[in-house]
C-alpha cells in the first residue's frame, strides 16, 4: 500500500501497536465475536481498565494516535466545515440530499441543512421526534423516518414503551418536506418489528419502501419468530396518508419455529443468527438488490418491486459477525459487504483484532440472470490503529463516481472516514482519510462517523457526537467525481450516476 502523507499525528498502522486487552475482551480473543445488534435508544460505552487508559495516554504522548479530539487527516483531505448538534441532542445517524439540501437523522428527531455553500452549512430546520434509530430517506416532497425503538404511539410526542405491550408502535413516519423550513407529519405505517433500516425504491406514481428490521422475541406481540423477510410498503405519491404494507416476502424460508437463514451459534460461533435483514441496498437501474442480513449477504432481483427475489446467498462463518451493509459498483458486477463486528460499540480496529473481522469483504458478481453469484475476492479493513477507548468498525459508504474505476467513501465511526479503491478486487487500498482523536481516555464513547456519503463535490458525514463534518478531496483518482451533479441521493437507493446525473 502507498503510504499516505498525513497532517496531525503521524499515520497509525494496525500492525504497529501493541495487542492490548481490549473492551469485550472476552467476547473478541478467540475465534470470531459474538455480534452485538447496533446500539439502541441509549448508546453503549463504559469504562475501560487501567492499563487500557494507561495505553490510550502512551499512544497519544508518542504520536501514535491523536490526541483527546484532535482532527488528523490526510493530506489530500481538506476539512470544509463542522455544524454541531443544536437543539436535537441525541446521537446522529444516517444522510440523506436533495437539491441543495442534506438531511440528517438523530435518535431524537432529524435535522435539515442548507448546503448551497458547503462551507458554510445553514440549519434551516429540526424536527424532535424521538425514535432510534431514525433512518432516514427523500424522494421528491417526502421524507422517510425509520422507527425501531417501542413507542407508546406513532406521534413525535411518544415517549418509549415495552414491546411486550401490545399497543406498542414501531415502523415508518413519513413527513411532507415541500417546505423544508417546515416539515409536515404526514403518515405512518406500523411494521413487524419496527423499522431499523429503510430503503427506497422510486416510481413515478409510488414509492416502494423495503423495511428491514430483525431480532423477533415470542414474548413481542408484534414481533414474533420467525421473522425471515422484510416488509414491503407502497406510499402513493399524492396521497401519502394511503400508505401501507402491501407484502412480506420470506427471503429465508425454512421449517420449524425460527426459519431459515444462518443458524448462529452454538453451529456457527460467533455469528449472528439471521432473524431478519440490517440493510438493503438497491440498483434500480439493473433491477438488483443487495442485502446485509445478519448471518447472511444475499443478491436480490427487485424487476418487480413488490415482490423482490433471491438469487443467491453467501455466508462468512469464519470473519463476519454481523452482515451489516452492502455497497455496488458502478458496473454491477461487484458489492462490498460491511461486518458489523462488535456491533459497532467496541474497539475493533487494532491487532489483537487482526485486519479480517470487522471488516469490508469484496464480492464479485459472476454469471448472468437468475444464475448470477457472489463470489468473495478479499478483505478490507482500515490499517490506522485505533485505541481500546475508541468503537471502531465498517459502517456506511457510498460511491465516487468515477468512470473505470470502483472508488467509496466510508464511515468507520471513530475510525473516522475512509476513501477506498477497490477497482483491484483483490487489493483494495486506503487513498484518503480523516479522523478525530479519541473522544476520552478513560471511558469508551460511542462516537464518530456514522455515514460518509460523496455528494455533489464533497464528503459529508454525519458524526454520532461532533455533528456535521464536510469535507473535500483534491486528488485525481477522485477529482471526475466532482462533474457528476446529483440532484437527490439515498446512498441506499444507489443511482446509474453516469446515466442520470452527468454533465
Amino acid at each position: 500500500m502507498t503510504p499516505l502523507h498525513t497532517t496531525g499525528a503521524r499515520r497509525r498502522r494496525v500492525g504497529a501497536a501493541a495487542a492490548a486487552a481490549g473492551l469485550l475482551a472476552a467476547l473478541l480473543t478467540a475465534g470470531p465475536a459474538v455480534a452485538i445488534p447496533d446500539p439502541g435508544d441509549a448508546p453503549a460505552g463504559g469504562e475501560v481498565s487501567s492499563s487500557q487508559e494507561a495505553g490510550t495516554r502512551s499512544a497519544i504522548a508518542s504520536g501514535e494516535i491523536p490526541a483527546v479530539d484532535e482532527i488528523v487527516h490526510s493530506d489530500n483531505i481538506e476539512h470544509v466545515s463542522n455544524i454541531p448538534k443544536d437543539a436535537i441532542k441525541g446521537t446522529n445517524s444516517d444522510l440523506a440530499f436533495q437539491g441543495s439540501y442534506a438531511f440528517a437523522g438523530n435518535y431524537d428527531g432529524f435535522r435539515i441543512f442548507d448546503i448551497s455553500d458547503p462551507r458554510s452549512p445553514k440549519s434551516v430546520a429540526q424536527v424532535l421526534c424521538p425514535g432510534s434509530q431514525n433512518d432516514i430517506s427523500v424522494s421528491g416532497d417526502l421524507l422517510f423516518l425509520s422507527t425501531d425503538s417501542s413507542r407508546s404511539d406513532n406521534s413525535c410526542s411518544s415517549t418509549s414503551q415495552p414491546a411486550t405491550e401490545k399497543s406498542s408502535w414501531e415502523g415508518m413516519k413519513i413527513f411532507d418536506i415541500s417546505d423544508k423550513r417546515n416539515p409536515k407529519y404526514v403518515a405512518a405505517v406500523e411494521t413487524a418489528c419496527g423499522s431499523h433500516t429503510h430503503t427506497l425504491v422510486p416510481e413515478r406514481r409510488d414509492v416502494y419502501v423495503y423495511v428491514s428490521s430483525y431480532a423477533p422475541n415470542a414474548a413481542f406481540p408484534d414481533c414474533r419468530p420467525p421473522h425471515d423477510g422484510i416488509s414491503v410498503i407502497k406510499v402513493p405519491r399524492k396521497a401519502p396518508e394511503k400508505a401501507a404494507v402491501v407484502n412480506f416476502p420470506v427471503l429465508f424460508p425454512g421449517e420449524g419455529p425460527d426459519g431459515g437463514g444462518n443458524p448462529g451459534g452454538p453451529t456457527n460461533p460467533g455469528v449472528s443468527k439471521t432473524t431478519g435483514c440490517h440493510d438493503i441496498t438497491v440498483l434500480p437501474s439493473k433491477d438488483l438488490a443487495a442485502g446485509a442480513c445478519m448471518g447472511d449477504g444475499i443478491l436480490l432481483d427487485i424487476e418487480d418491486p413488490e415482490n423482490p427475489r433471491v438469487i443467491d446467498i453467501v455466508q462468512d462463518n469464519v470473519n463476519f459477525s454481523f452482515w451489516h451493509s452492502a455497497t455496488f459498483n458502478q458496473k454491477a458486477d461487484r458489492v462490498v459487504f460491511g461486518d458489523e463486528l462488535g456491533g459497532g460499540v467496541a474497539a475493533t480496529c487494532n491487532t489483537r483484532v487482526g485486519p479480517n473481522r470487522g471488516a469490508d469483504g469484496i464480492y464479485d458478481i459472476t454469471g448472468k440472470g437468475d444464475r448470477r453469484k457472489l463470489v468473495f475476492r478479499s478483505y478490507f479493513k482500515i490499517d490506522r490503529h485505533q485505541a481500546d477507548t475508541e468503537n471502531c468498525v465498517a459502517h456506511n459508504a457510498s460511491l465516487i463516481p468515477v468512470k473505470g474505476r470502483d472508488i467509496m467513501v466510508q464511515a468507520w465511526y471513530q475510525g473516522g472516514v475512509s476513501v477506498v479503491d477497490f477497482t483491484d478486487a483483490d487489493r483494495a487500498e486506503e487513498i484518503a482519510y480523516f479522523e478525530r482523536g479519541p473522544v476520552s481516555t478513560g471511558n469508551l464513547v460511542v462516537a464518530g462517523s456514522w455515514s460518509a456519503y460523496y455528494y455533489n463535490g464533497y464528503i459529508y458525514s454525519n458524526d454520532m457526537a461532533k455533528g456535521l463534518d464536510v469535507l473535500r478531496i483534491d486528488d485525481r483518482r477522485t477529482d471526475a467525481g466532482a462533474r457528476v451533479r446529483m440532484h437527490e441521493l439515498n446512498v441506499q437507493t444507489q443511482p446509474d450516476y453516469f446515466e442520470d446525473f452527468e454533465d
